[in-house]
């Protein structure tokens, strides 16, 4: 269930990608991509950390997904900055 709930919070904060010019690697489809791999790697660290299951949840879950997916749309937009100016 834990898995499902960061899934969901990365798409969530996807949605803010449109306040930021295009500049992602891959477009709006690899921002996706970024933000909802970036929610669960993350998610799946942190929760492991905390020794806990995956199937535990509550709004700690959902909240721990949100700097995974800002990393993860962050990392994507630096390189398709990177792409853009070779």
């Amino acid at each position: 269930m834990g898995l499902l709930v960061w899934a969901m919070m990365g798409i969530a904060v996807w949605h803010f990608a449109v306040f930021v010019p295009d500049h992602f690697w891959g477009g709006i489809v690899g921002a996706f991509l970024a933000s909802t791999v970036g929610a669960i790697v993350i998610g799946l660290l942190i929760q492991g950390f905390m020794d806990r299951d995956i199937d535990t949840t509550d709004l700690g879950t959902a909240l721990v997904a949100v700097p995974g997916a800002m990393l993860g749309l962050a990392v994507c937009y630096g390189f398709g900055l990177r792409a853009e100016s070779s």
